[in-house]
């Protein structure tokens, strides 16, 4: 296995990906969210959702989205997840309005638009708790709130939204990191994912292993998005 990856070192790694390699952020994007989406793909033949009126039932994910690219690769997975027959909702934490105004994540949020794919702007505290009680009707979330870059403490709405998801009971993919975990210690920033799988790029992230971070990554899955190898030592 690679030496894990501080969040500095993952910044790096992009950057010389896209400036010096040429690789366009949409692509690394977009391989991410498929490679998320395989994974929840697996774990969801392995349910059985309950009949309706006799026809077979239809197997549900919930998508939380935060405002950056790790948002963004949740835009990836529902596309995916939907064009493999899962009946999915998008959940953004954030203004939508300030995401389509630019970037890959705006790609990829426009496409889902598109596609009439539902997209929830969560604009205030009594949506997220509504939210809470929704979570139990889903057979699986998928974490796309923070990315590695998180430094600080998690703040509200996001915390009662990661305690909610936890309390949910329900298998929890996170992309690249459970939301609310330090990339480079490990420690938990007031309150974090306890993720059932972490599907992970690249190479794996140093805070996986130290401190709190084993309680909360569940099964780690290393994943390529095309990173070129020369660029991992």
């Amino acid at each position: 296995m690679k030496r894990p990856f501080t969040r500095e070192e993952m910044r790096e790694l992009d950057r010389k990906a896209i400036e010096e390699y040429l690789i366009p952020g949409i692509i690394l994007m977009e391989n991410a969210g498929r490679n998320v989406a395989g994974e929840a793909m697996s774990m969801l033949r392995h349910v059985q959702p309950p009949q309706t009126e006799g026809r077979p039932g239809v197997r549900k994910a919930a998508i939380l989205c935060g405002k950056g690219n790790n948002g963004g690769d949740g835009y990836v997975i529902a596309r995916h997840l939907h064009n493999g027959g899962i009946s999915v909702k998008v959940f953004v934490v954030a203004n939508i309005s300030g995401i389509l105004k630019e970037g890959d994540a705006a790609v990829n949020l426009r496409i889902l638009f598109k596609m009439k794919i539902p997209v929830q702007e969560l604009s205030d505290m009594a949506a997220i708790e509504n939210l809470a009680k929704e979570l139990r009707g889903y057979d699986v979330i998928i974490d796309a709130l923070f990315g590695t870059g998180l430094s600080g403490e998690v703040r509200e709405p996001f915390k009662t939204l990661i305690n909610a998801t936890n309390d949910s009971h329900k298998p929890i993919i996170s992309v690249d990191i459970p939301s609310g975990l330090d990339a480079n210690t490990g420690k938990v920033l007031g309150t974090a994912i306890k993720a059932t799988k972490t599907v992970t790029f690249a190479v794996s992230k140093k805070g996986f292993y130290l401190n709190e971070g084993p309680a909360h990554t569940g099964e780690v899955v290393v994943t390529d998005i095309s990173i070129p190898r020369e660029l991992i030592p």
